[in-house]
């Protein structure tokens, strides 16, 4: 009920936003106010806190968002698996959260229900660590030619060492005819006591300058062999795919 000397308007107006000044000693502090005409009496509104943009937060702090996400998560109506596994950067993807989730879920992965809780973090990092070990056994090579000149390959990629197969198969054809015990015994390296053996045919000093870490320090080593003749024709001739006779 209105006070005495007061009256309702019979119209109602739109809300009036005003700025009163209080003062705190010598500082004036703006404070936002609405006036509510249909109210009769004007209510005071906090200052509103700026939203804080996560686009805007450093890479750091966005990671270490990431990092402390709930290792619990409630399915929601039109979730699946690779969603969660995404939006949570679960390692291992969908495959490792329902591993680590099957007993709730069950045998069809492709059906969760709604309010199921499921595991995340360290529990799905495991499952995942498992899956990839399983999933990607030791690459195997055969004890042949064949299977030398691949391993050695691969060794090379890692090493950034340049070669083809081609390139390794025509010069070890040309200088042991693929024979990995050869030995030369008769040019001036045999005078000198430091004979050619080897696949591609690999003086002791130049086997030992040249030998690449991960592989026998045996220069009868098939592989070895290979990999450290690569690394010495890469150094002065550019990559074995280049020598095509004595080097």
């Amino acid at each position: 009920m209105p006070g005495p000397g007061k009256h309702r308007r019979s119209k109602q107006r739109p809300l009036i936003r005003k700025l009163a000044f209080a003062g705190t000693g010598g500082a004036a502090l703006a404070l936002p106010l609405i006036s509510a005409t249909t109210a009769g009496a004007a209510v005071t509104q906090p200052a509103a806190v700026p939203a804080v943009k996560t686009a805007a937060l450093p890479a750091v702090k966005v990671a270490a968002a990431k990092a402390t996400a709930p290792l619990t998560y409630s399915v929601a109506v039109g979730d699946t698996l690779s969603k969660i596994a995404a939006e949570h950067a679960v390692n291992g993807g969908w495959q490792a959260l329902y591993e680590t989730n099957r007993n709730a879920i069950g045998s069809n992965p492709s059906v969760i229900r709604p309010g199921l809780k499921l595991s995340l973090g360290a529990a799905a990092k495991a499952a995942a660590a498992k899956a990839t070990a399983v999933s990607k056994p030791a690459t195997s090579y055969a004890n042949n030619l064949d299977g030398w000149i691949r391993e050695s390959l691969a060794i090379m990629a890692k090493h950034g060492i340049p070669g083809s197969y081609n390139g390794i198969h025509r010069n070890v054809m040309r200088e042991s005819s693929g024979n990995p015990r050869a030995i030369n015994n008769w040019d001036s390296n045999a005078a000198a006591g430091i004979p050619s053996k080897g696949l591609l045919q690999v003086i002791d000093p130049t086997f030992r300058a040249y030998h690449v870490p991960g592989t026998a320090m045996d220069s009868y080593d098939p592989v070895a062999n290979i990999t450290a003749a690569c690394n010495y024709a890469a150094a002065r001739y550019g990559s074995i795919d280049n020598v095509n006779g004595a080097y």
